[in-house]
């Protein structure tokens, strides 16, 4: 709703603003400073050929600035400069598990994919005592510190199903 609002306000009597801007008269030259100006009065006063050459063209000067070619190199770089290609990592994994995609072919070592992080985050929340850091950054090829930090400040989802309030919960015995 905003929108059209401001569209129509926008393109309310824009023929009419525009043509107010052409008719508009254009920015002359900034006034000259008047110690300038007096400057200029006084000299032009005293040497009255000086505006004559000063508004005549040079057909000698316009020829040579016609023949004038300007072909520039950059210079030649006093210490040569070493372009290193990106290194790619040495070592690489196969993925672990078969829910990944089939373009995932390799993983380098030291990296994990999300569904592999998932999985491993739910499987220590599942069994800690099986899915210790050590084991799962042997399996993974991770360092044990990112191991930790990952289980220690990241948490998979829960997902608890609550009875609704207006029936009565089964009480166990």
């Amino acid at each position: 709703m905003g929108a059209r609002v401001t569209r129509a306000l926008r393109n309310f009597n824009v023929e009419k603003r525009a043509e107010r801007e052409i008719i508009k008269r254009k920015p002359s030259m900034a006034p000259k400073h008047p110690s300038t100006r007096d400057l200029l009065q006084a000299h032009l006063s005293q040497y009255p050929e000086i505006e004559g050459v000063v508004s005549k063209k040079d057909n000698k000067l316009l020829s040579l600035l016609r023949d004038v070619y300007v072909d520039s190199k950059d210079p030649v770089p006093a210490l040569p400069v070493k372009v290193e290609p990106r290194q790619e990592p040495k070592e690489f994994r196969l993925p672990i598990g078969n829910h990944f995609d089939k373009n995932i072919t390799d993983i380098p070592k030291g990296k994990i994919t999300v569904v592999e992080a998932l999985t491993f985050l739910n499987n220590h929340k599942l069994s800690p005592e099986t899915w210790t850091a050590e084991k799962i950054a042997q399996e993974y090829y991770l360092e044990l510190k990112d191991v930790n930090s990952l289980l220690k400040y990241f948490v998979t989802f829960e997902v608890k199903i609550l009875p609704p309030e207006d029936r009565k919960a089964i009480q166990s015995k």
